[in-house]
C-alpha cells in the first residue's frame, strides 16, 4: 500500500484538501470520498498537490469525479501547487487547464 494522506481544512467558505505521498489505485476510494465530501460542503474546493509525489490515472479519476460533482451544484474544484511528475501528468492530460483556479481565486489561497 502506498504512503498517502489527504487532509482537509475549511476556512471562509472554502475547503482545501492537501494531498501528500503517492496517490495510486490503493488511495482512489479514500481520495474520492474526501473530495466528494468537500464538494458537498463548499462551493470552492482547492486541492493542494505540493506534497504529492506520484499521481496515476486512479487519482486523476478522483479529481474528474469531484469536478463533475461540483459542476452539478455550481461549485468548482481547483488544483494548486502541482510540481514535478505530478504537474507533468496534469499537463499531459489537460487537467491542469480544466482545474486551474482563476487568478483572482488563487490570490485567496
Amino acid at each position: 500500500m502506498a504512503n498517502f494522506e489527504a487532509r482537509t481544512t475549511a476556512v471562509g467558505g472554502r475547503i482545501t484538501v492537501s494531498l501528500a505521498g503517492e496517490c495510486d489505485l490503493s488511495a482512489r476510494e479514500h481520495l474520492t470520498a474526501v473530495l466528494l465530501d468537500a464538494v458537498h460542503r463548499a462551493q470552492a474546493v482547492f486541492v493542494d498537490l505540493a506534497q504529492l509525489t506520484f499521481l496515476d490515472s486512479s487519482g486523476l479519476h478522483s479529481l474528474v469525479t469531484a469536478h463533475h460533482a461540483a459542476k452539478q451544484t455550481g461549485g468548482h474544484v481547483y488544483v494548486i501547487n502541482a510540481v514535478g511528475p505530478v504537474a507533468s501528468v496534469l499537463e499531459i492530460t489537460g487537467l491542469d487547464t480544466l482545474l486551474r483556479a482563476p487568478a483572482e481565486e488563487r490570490r485567496h489561497v
